[in-house]
């Protein structure tokens, strides 16, 4: 005879109160920042986090040398915790963010690439409308960045994450990650201008597949999207040289016998778009949707939200 079901929690008597303590722990990933986020004493919130784990009926977290992490459970309860309590926050306190006065720090991640072609248009946004904010750029070494996000390590994530959407759009609503479309691009090949084959007209796959070629690969790892068209195709290519820069894939190109690919938006970025010639590849390859990516703790928040507008306007021009 199986045990019997544990029963439902009692939503009517249950405290209120114990779900903002949830939702600064999700959002902070550690006991001791939700105590200072929420004005309160380490050991309330580790009483409140139990009275809700007897009330829910599960862990809720689990304590790891570096803070804690949510059980599954909690995972799939946090989204619709944080989307009520933020109705609730705008319903009663409409926040308002005042860009030439609030002093906001935003950490954005992306490729050298990316930011040469959104980075300067943001700063003038910024310096036109006087604002306070500062921006800290680091690289993104990755196409999936929701680690990086998850950990609040950096707010706001611009590239390319194919590995990314098809789980977001299988999450739907209850996704605890936020995807804005930016702009579209697509791969050409990309040679110095004295290359033989720039001269040749339509490049054929034999002659693409005999040449050396450049990778751009945040990983390191050999093996990219032309690669995985090459396979479905019977066909490789030779890689010689993997680098994890466009910048430095633009300088090595135009002074050597190499071919790369390139999303066709990022030639001015290199620095070398007078000494390169592009082709078209010769095999089928998907169109690059660049785009930003965040987690759901900024999603309402009125200077994040300022922040996407100013990115979204850049990459619209």
């Amino acid at each position: 005879m199986s045990p019997p079901r544990p029963a439902p929690p009692n939503f009517r008597t249950l405290d209120l109160n114990l779900l903002r303590v949830f939702d600064a722990v999700m959002a902070e990933g550690s006991l001791t920042r939700a105590a200072g986020a929420l004005a309160m004493t380490q050991p309330a919130v580790s009483h409140a986090l139990k009275r809700l784990r007897e009330a829910l009926g599960d862990d809720l977290f689990i304590r790891t040398a570096h803070g804690v992490r949510p059980t599954p459970a909690a995972e799939n309860l946090w989204p619709h915790v944080r989307s009520a309590l933020s109705a609730l926050r705008r319903a009663i306190a409409p926040a308002e963010f005042d860009a030439q006065h609030d002093a906001v720090q935003f950490r954005l991640a992306m490729a050298d690439a990316t930011a040469a072609l959104l980075v300067p248009g943001l700063v003038t946004a910024i310096e036109a409308e006087g604002a306070a904010a500062t921006l800290r750029v680091q690289p993104l070494t990755t196409r999936d960045p929701r680690r990086l996000l998850l950990a609040n390590a950096i707010d706001l994530a611009m590239g390319s994450f194919p590995e990314v959407l098809p789980a977001l759009l299988a999450e739907g609503g209850e996704s605890q990650w936020r995807h804005q479309p930016l702009y579209e691009t697509r791969y050409v090949c990309v040679m110095r201008r004295g290359h033989p084959l720039a001269r040749e007209g339509a490049l054929t796959l034999d002659a693409y597949c005999a040449e050396p070629h450049l990778l751009v690969s945040f990983s390191g790892r050999p093996f990219g999207a032309v690669d995985q068209a090459l396979a479905a195709l019977g066909r490789q290519r030779r890689i010689v040289l993997t680098v994890n820069q466009f910048f430095t894939a633009g300088r090595v190109v135009a002074r050597s016998h190499l071919l790369t690919a390139l999303p066709e938006t990022f030639l001015d970025a290199t620095g070398y778009r007078d000494e390169l010639a592009i082709a078209e590849l010769p095999l089928p390859l998907t169109t690059v949707h660049v785009g930003m990516l965040w987690h759901l703790r900024h999603d309402a928040n009125p200077a994040h939200r300022w922040l996407r507008e100013r990115v979204a306007a850049v990459a619209a021009r």
